[in-house]
């Protein structure tokens, strides 16, 4: 969606926005700012607006093609104006060697690493910069990449981010400018779709794999529209619950950006005007969530369980603590099961400083940081039947990786770790 209508529209360039363009402000700014303002024509977007901070998507090594990029960009004198933090990475640079590939791939990985370094981003290498401190607030515009950081932004924060990419997302870091269209326009950020969940139970929602199943059900539901909410009680919506919606609604479906009455900041300002009369309205039922549940799982209940992986996206402090209290038994995992949480180095520092960490590898359980287990090869070679509780790392692993998959709960997933054989209970999707 663009600012306005129509393909007349004329893109207006302030007079800095022009001296950046020219290349006055050096070789690296002008090469960024011809991308961005491509883009704003391309939204049919009347002007250019600023940023106050950028995520980048780019970092995880695809080909030539992004380190280019990105060495380019350094070469020329580049650096971002705005605060800006790195998404996930190819690499665990905390656990060399984690990463089963090749020589030549990994020094190809560790120069874009330090490309987006050098060009004076963050070193966060983390999905899930909403974690961190300095966090966005309601009705900033940011320029975000990472389609759950997108979401959890304009969703749970109040912030407002189009859905950038790679490429993109760091000229606008560069520039501190971005086009005036999609999400950043107020008209673009109302619901126009009702999904009513009163119908789904309490003793259902207690349970933070249906949150994520509710997600899967989002996105299948709108698209791309926003849509809001209705029906669920202010006090059960936790961030981390709020996180598992809104990235397996991004990923069945393009949702950036969901309301939740009493709940979202611009949901809760908004009060009775939303939803406004006559949105269409669609009644969220459990018999929805648990078919969700189902399409997120390929494996079978009782099948020899390889792994376990936790934290797409990335693993909270707590998360951590929940985990840390499950496995304070000190009950072990099975042998022919390892257990993976995927987590940013920022919040892993967090939980070693409150014990929560060392229970978990006490436990048996391995941490990687920096990158994610269905997006590189970290799990064993013999995987073959794996559990997790993210509705993405659900969606994504089976076509990444050619392993079957079990969608559950974090005391399902531990349950059948020990077990060694996958287990899931019935009783929590009545």
């Amino acid at each position: 969606m663009s600012g306005q209508t129509g393909q007349s529209v004329q893109l207006h360039l302030t007079v800095e926005d022009q001296a950046k363009l020219s290349g006055a402000l050096g070789p690296g700014m002008a090469m960024a700012m011809r991308i961005v303002v491509a883009l704003a024509r391309l939204s049919l977007a009347p002007q250019l607006i600023d940023v106050e901070s950028a995520h980048i998507d780019g970092c995880l090594y695809h080909g030539q093609a992004g380190l280019d990029f990105a060495e380019k960009l350094v070469e020329l004198g580049a650096v971002v104006t705005v605060p800006t933090t790195l998404n996930v990475s190819s690499l665990d640079l905390m656990h060399p060697g984690l990463v089963r590939q090749g020589p030549a791939e990994t020094a190809a990985a560790r120069r874009l690493m330090d490309a987006y370094v050098a060009l004076g981003a963050r070193s966060t290498w983390t999905c899930a910069p909403y974690q961190l401190d300095g966090r966005p607030t309601e009705g900033i515009d940011i320029a975000w990449a990472e389609s759950n950081a997108i979401v959890f932004a304009n969703s749970v924060l109040g912030a407002r981010t189009a859905r950038y990419g790679d490429f993109v997302d760091i000229c606008a870091a560069i520039t501190g400018r971005v086009p005036l269209a999609g999400l950043h326009v107020p008209e673009n950020r109302v619901p126009t779709m009702q999904l009513d969940c009163s119908g789904i139970p309490s003793r259902v929602l207690d349970s933070d794999a249906a949150w994520a199943a509710l997600g899967f059900v989002v996105g299948q539901q709108v698209g791309e529209s926003v849509c809001i909410l209705t029906g669920l009680a202010p006090e059960i919506a936790n961030e981390d619950r709020l996180k598992a919606l809104g990235a397996t609604a991004a990923s069945s479906g393009g949702v950036a950006l969901f309301h939740i009455k009493g709940v979202t900041p611009e949901a809760v300002a908004a009060g009775a005007a939303w939803p406004a009369e006559g949105v269409l309205r669609v009644e969220i039922t459990p018999t929805m969530l648990r078919a969700a549940r189902d399409e997120l799982t390929t494996a079978t209940i009782g099948d020899r369980l390889d792994a376990v992986s936790i934290g797409t996206p990335h693993f909270s402090l707590t998360e951590f603590a929940k985990l840390a209290e499950i496995l304070d038994d000190g009950v072990p995992f099975h042998p022919s099961c390892t257990v993976w949480i995927s987590t940013s180095r920022d919040v892993l520092a967090t939980a070693q400083a409150a014990g929560f960490a060392q229970v978990c590898e006490a436990s048996g359980a391995k941490i990687v940081v920096d990158t994610c287990t269905y997006l590189v090869p970290i799990l064993a070679e013999t995987v073959r039947t794996a559990m997790t509780t993210s509705g993405k790392w659900a969606w994504y692993a089976p076509a990444n990786m050619g392993i079957s998959v079990m969608f559950g709960s974090l005391a399902e997933c531990i349950d059948s770790a020990r077990a060694g054989r996958v287990i899931r209970s019935e009783s929590a999707w009545q």
